[in-house]
Formats: C-alpha cells, sequence, structure tokens
C-alpha cells in the first residue's frame, strides 16, 4: 500500500524485453535500500524488484500491466515517480493508493495559473468516477481534483510539486497512469448492486 507522495523520481538505465514481459532497469539514490521482492510504485505502478546491483535495480512488468498502463511509452532516461510501500507507523500525508492503475488518461490542457499549474486530464468514461475535492492518483502523485466531468478532471500542481515529480515534464497528449480513490470505488460498486 502507497500515499501517493512521491519519494524521489528514479531515472530508467535500461529496457529489456523478454517474451511478452518487460524489464525495466532503474537508477535511484536509495538503491543500496531496496530488497528483492521489494513492492516499489513507478508512476503509480507497483513494480516488483527481481535484481539488483551496486547503483540500479530491475523490475518486470508482464502484459496485463503494459497494457493498462502508459509502461509502453517510458524509454531510456525517462524520469520516474518512486514511492516505497508505506510503514504501519507512518502518517498517511496523501491517500490510500494501491499502486493498481485503472487506466491512462491523456493530458489535454496545461496551463500555468501563475504560481501554479492546472492541467485537464481527459480519460475513458466508464465505472470510474472523479468528485470535486475528491482523491485522484496520477503517475503515481496524490492529488486533489479540481474540477470533475464525467470524463475528464483537472488537478492543480504547487510548485514543489512540479519540480520534484515527472508532472513538470508532461506534455499535452501524453498519457498518464490514473488510480481513481477505493474508497469511491467500492461506494461505486455498492450503488450499481443496489440499483
Amino acid at each position: 500500500m502507497f500515499t501517493g507522495i512521491v519519494e524521489e523520481m528514479a531515472k530508467v538505465e535500461a529496457i529489456e524485453q523478454d517474451k511478452s514481459n518487460t524489464h525495466y532497469t532503474l537508477s535511484c539514490s536509495f538503491v543500496d535500500e531496496l530488497q528483492i521482492d521489494q513492492s516499489v510504485a513507478h508512476d503509480g505502478v507497483c513494480l516488483t524488484v527481481v535484481a539488483l546491483t551496486d547503483t540500479t535495480y530491475t523490475v518486470t512488468a508482464i502484459e496485463e500491466t503494459l497494457q493498462k498502463t502508459n509502461l509502453n511509452a517510458w524509454e531510456v532516461g525517462k524520469n520516474i515517480n518512486l514511492e516505497r510501500c508505506i510503514k504501519l507507523n507512518d502518517r498517511l500525508d496523501g491517500h490510500v493508493v494501491q499502486g493498481h492503475v485503472d487506466q491512462v488518461g491523456t493530458v489535454e490542457r496545461i496551463t500555468d495559473e501563475n504560481g501554479s499549474f492546472k492541467i485537464y486530464i481527459s480519460y475513458k468514461a466508464n465505472t470510474f468516477v472523479t468528485v470535486q475535492k475528491g482523491s485522484i492518483c496520477v503517475n503515481g502523485v496524490s492529488l486533489t481534483v479540481v474540477d470533475s466531468d464525467d470524463n475528464g478532471f483537472s488537478i492543480a500542481i504547487i510548485p514543489y510539486t512540479w519540480e520534484h515529480t515527472n508532472l513538470g515534464d508532461l506534455k499535452v497528449g501524453e498519457q498518464v497512469n490514473l488510480e481513481f480513490d477505493i474508497l469511491g470505488k467500492y461506494v461505486q460498486k455498492l450503488m450499481e448492486k443496489r440499483s
């Protein structure tokens, strides 16, 4: 389980195809603290550490993950938002994030709000919903929804988040990983069963 509070950005060092799987090798400042079998969120995608060196670690994405996320667009040199799973005695600063991406969204607009930034993201309208002032996880970052409609939402980004995550690197048309609020998903499922 995660909180959507990004620890730092990792850099993609190598990408290797292996049948239908893809191995990503990354570097970050806490490689020496990682362990084989440890779960780490990468742009909001929970991936397992499968190999370590002194300066890099490797994770593997299976076909299911590649189909539902933006990992296929990763390239060597790309910055990836990282978060290790929470410890039971830690504060929950963001919101409950599972690291299970629901779908990808598309960046439609980015506006400079004279001190902050606003990003509008569209997604396929289906069972997932957002609500104003509700939580959303975009590329592993816990954020608050500003505007919400049936197939899109906007988020406001403070300068610190803009500079310390890969949200500041986003371009119009780029795909982002979306994990909708788990509590909202359960409520919606219960409401569907009642009707």
